[in-house]
């Protein structure tokens, strides 16, 4: 597992993404943009998360800042989950788990005793220079869309 810190480059990555687009390191250079990581499309907390981002939009935009949301899910429940909710950011799919994996999002969870491998749902701010300015992880859903907003309004 990768233990990213604040201020360190952000690692390359290159993924499929809803609406036929491709999302990667490289085609955001000179931009700031917002890198989250999220265990399952459709399911109550991811689209509670996808949501949030896809209202806070506007605002997000006004400093800049673009958002790409990333889960293990196959492209096709990716994009039935960005059409059923009007989700209008890329929503990349990481099936190879290679950026998760870069990233230190693909972790050992526990659920009843019962260990598995599973994404952690965390949130990168990646700056202008392609430098990780902030980290959250393990977030708590409600309030994290403000939150993020305040920071990318402070880069």
């Amino acid at each position: 597992m990768s233990e990213l810190t604040e201020g360190e480059a952000a690692p390359a990555f290159e993924m499929p993404a809803s609406g036929g687009r491709t999302v990667s390191l490289a085609a955001y250079a000179g931009r700031p943009f917002l890198l989250y990581f999220y265990p399952k499309a459709d399911t109550p907390g991811c689209t509670q998360e996808a949501c949030a981002f896809q209202e806070a939009l506007p605002a997000l935009a006004a400093t800049g800042l673009d958002v790409i949301g990333v889960s293990p899910d196959p492209m096709k429940a990716i994009e039935k989950f960005a059409t059923k909710y009007a989700l209008t950011f890329p929503l990349a799919s990481d099936a190879d788990k290679k950026t998760a994996e870069a990233y230190g999002t693909w972790v050992e969870k526990s659920m009843y005793g019962r260990k598995y491998m599973g994404m952690e749902r965390s949130t990168f701010l990646i700056d202008a220079h392609g430098k990780i300015a902030r980290i959250w992880r393990s977030i708590k859903i409600p309030g994290h869309a403000a939150a993020v907003l305040a920071a990318a309004q402070a880069l």
